[in-house]
């Protein structure tokens, strides 16, 4: 299993400021994460699985007062179709289960697209690799790590 030690390694590696926040209960939802460190929900983002209609993985990654679109992430990334990643999916491409995705260092290289809400934000915090820790980081790391391209995926 992947977890928030090996993203914590990840990171440094790559230069990347970023902190990670502990809880003894789960932070698995957006209204979970917001309520533990006080913040908005818009602060908190979403890293969401999804395939292609080619079994290729897509990272949605948007604000959690947001949905991500399914219909605007298949155009963006090219598809004919999105759906929402299985659990098992989401394991195999990422390394982490649902609930505990962050948005960088995956166990496979993921096509990601951050919904441009997000780069409005200096910092923003997701799942930190386990369902009870929080990754506080840059959405422009967030970017640079990961190649994403910025694009309105929301509903």
């Amino acid at each position: 299993m992947v977890s928030s030690d090996y993203l914590g390694k990840y990171l440094e590696e790559n230069r990347v400021e970023a902190r990670f926040f502990r809880f003894e209960e789960h932070t698995m939802t957006v209204d979970a994460a917001a309520n533990r460190l006080g913040i908005s929900r818009e602060r908190i983002i979403k890293s969401i699985l999804f395939v292609d209609d080619s079994g290729l993985p897509v990272l949605g990654i948007v604000t959690g007062d947001k949905r991500v679109s399914e219909v605007k992430l298949a155009g963006v990334c090219g598809a004919r179709y999105v759906r929402k990643a299985k659990a098992a999916e989401v394991k195999k491409f990422t390394g982490y289960d649902v609930g505990a995705v962050p948005p960088v260092g995956h166990k496979v290289k993921v096509r990601t697209f951050i919904d441009e809400k997000v780069m409005r934000f200096e910092k923003v915090v997701g799942g930190g690799g386990e369902i009870n820790v929080l990754l506080e980081i840059s959405p422009t790391d967030i970017k640079r790590l990961t190649n994403a391209a910025v694009a309105d995926i929301t509903e």
